[in-house]
């Protein structure tokens, strides 16, 4: 992960956009960072049987364990504002939409898995500079949409056929029944929703499996720590007892 952040991060152009919360090599880099710090503390404290390293690490996993759980019971209970702050991210997305090519491919990948455009519409995208519909701009891609948000009708074809990056020209001003039979017009933050709703056993499952596991390695660190502690104790024990013999 680090390794893939950094090459995305030095293939950047010098204007690119420098948000964690928008730029996904940002994320790689921060996350892969992160795993290897904590796991190397727990693995070098497990082999080299330092219980400093290792109650550094199941520290850091208690931590992490606490953080998700009142995390998971924010998420909950402020399920409103978590969707408002999710729109917020993603409207500031398509408005660095061109300024990143990462995040360009992100929201295109996104666009066309959930059949969407937008956040809450495909008017949304008039908060690019580059397709804001808006007389006085001068984008030739004015009241636009990415190619991402069109229909393919014949997908087959489609694959093989030379791609259409202005099927979404002038669809902002069309009429929404018009407009339907050319792009997707729900917005992606409703899609999604949707979709973990309709998968929320599975996504329940995995988050239930990750937080036993997690669990479990902190529990392994906290008996590995107990059994080296005893054997210091053993071995200090038996050098006091070998002089009085």
């Amino acid at each position: 992960m680090v390794a893939v952040g950094i090459y995305a991060k030095l293939s950047k152009e010098a204007s690119a956009v420098d948000s964690l919360l928008a730029d996904p090599s940002l994320i790689l880099l921060t996350v892969g960072i992160l795993m290897f710090g904590i796991t190397f503390v727990g693995c070098t404290g497990a082999l080299r049987d330092l219980p400093v390293l290792l109650k550094i690490f199941a520290w850091i996993l208690l931590i992490i364990l606490i953080l998700q759980i009142v995390a998971a019971v924010l998420g909950f209970l402020f399920s409103g504002m978590v969707l408002e702050k999710a729109a917020f991210l993603m409207g500031k997305a398509i408005s660095g939409y061109r300024d990143d090519l990462d995040l360009q491919n992100l929201i295109d990948y996104m666009q066309k898995k959930f059949e969407c455009c937008g956040v809450h519409s495909y008017k949304d995208w008039s908060q690019n500079i580059y397709f804001e519909c808006q007389d006085s701009n001068p984008s030739l891609e004015r009241c636009a949409v990415p190619f991402s948000c069109c229909i393919q009708k014949d997908k087959e074809a489609a694959i093989t056929s030379v791609l259409n990056s202005m099927c979404g020209y002038g669809t902002q001003n069309l009429r929404s029944w018009k407009a339907e039979s050319l792009i997707y017009t729900e917005g992606c933050l409703e899609k999604i929703v949707g979709w973990g709703q309709r998968n929320l056993l599975l996504i329940a499952g995995l988050a239930i499996g990750l937080f036993f596991l997690e669990i479990l390695v902190f529990l392994m660190a906290v008996m590995l720590i107990y059994q080296i502690d005893l054997i210091i104790q053993k071995r200090k024990s038996t050098r006091r007892r070998g002089p009085e013999k």
